[in-house]
């Protein structure tokens, strides 16, 4: 009988592109393919070193000069709820969470299209049709779930996650909800539920993408005890969120080749034996 080695994965550089998170950079990506048998063992490595996952594609930052995006999870057993979210997870008492398949809905594309307009009017989904979104739901080669939380009472969708299952943890693909509830503060209901979710199944993180110092955007994200961040090659605890300074330096970022063969790979022959 003849025997193949698997092919390691090979990795990639997007083109340039305007920053969306900080004004007068460029910001380019390090990405490869996601499919196979092996699919669910890389995504589980990769996501442990500051990967995200996008439909087939796991990506990472890699700005030619700047290194500002980091990685975010919660680390669950260092979570306290802070008397702010108490008060946020009162206001959504009247919500019911229903986790299904990564199935698309027409209901999830019309909550989805009013946020957009609502909240990313300029953002680099804002032309994306029924078709896509249906694409970034459904195409998953792994274990993922699209929770969705209605209203008790009237039975209408109020907010969406996009969650992938993860070896250690939920990651929180991608979530949208409605923008006609500010009060509400829905998007940080979804991880604190999230984190219950995660809490439940044993799990000890959930991962939200990048945190990025100096950005509007991703301020909410340093209001969760627990919270670590990946950088230099590890996770760290975020003491203090003033100490993490976004590094524009221009030598900030190492070399791609540099930074690839660091990549830890699954060993994909132990699994396959």
């Amino acid at each position: 009988m003849r025997h193949t080695l698997p092919i390691a994965p090979q990795f990639y550089v997007t083109a340039p592109q305007p920053c969306p998170y900080l004004a007068d950079r460029m910001e380019r990506k390090l990405f490869t393919a996601l499919q196979g048998d092996d699919a669910e063992q890389l995504n589980n490595s990769l996501s442990q070193q500051g990967f995200r996952r996008s439909q087939n594609v796991l990506y990472r930052p890699s700005c030619a000069e700047c290194s500002a995006c980091l990685s975010a999870r919660i680390n669950i057993s260092d979570f306290t709820l802070t008397r702010s979210q108490k008060r946020t997870l009162k206001r959504n008492t009247h919500l019911k969470r229903r986790a299904t398949s990564p199935w698309a809905t027409e209901d999830q594309y019309a909550l989805f299209r009013r946020y957009l307009d609502s909240r990313h009017a300029d953002g680099g989904m804002a032309d994306m049709d029924v078709f896509e979104f249906a694409a970034m739901v459904e195409e998953t080669p792994i274990r993922s779930r699209v929770v969705e939380y209605s209203d008790a009472t009237q039975e209408e969708l109020t907010a969406v996650s996009l969650t992938d299952v993860l070896e250690d943890g939920l990651s929180m693909v991608y979530s949208f909800y409605s923008p006609d509830l500010p009060r509400n503060s829905l998007g940080t209901y979804m991880i604190l539920d999230h984190i219950e979710i995660a809490r439940e199944a044993g799990l000890p993180y959930v991962y939200l993408g990048y945190w990025v110092p100096g950005s509007p955007k991703m301020s909410y994200k340093a209001s969760f005890t627990g919270l670590e961040v990946y950088s230099g090659g590890s996770w760290q605890p975020m003491q203090d969120a003033a100490s993490f300074e976004a590094n524009l330096h221009p030598l900030s970022t190492d070399p791609i080749a540099e930074q690839v063969s660091n990549i830890n790979l699954p060993d994909r022959r132990a699994h396959s034996s």
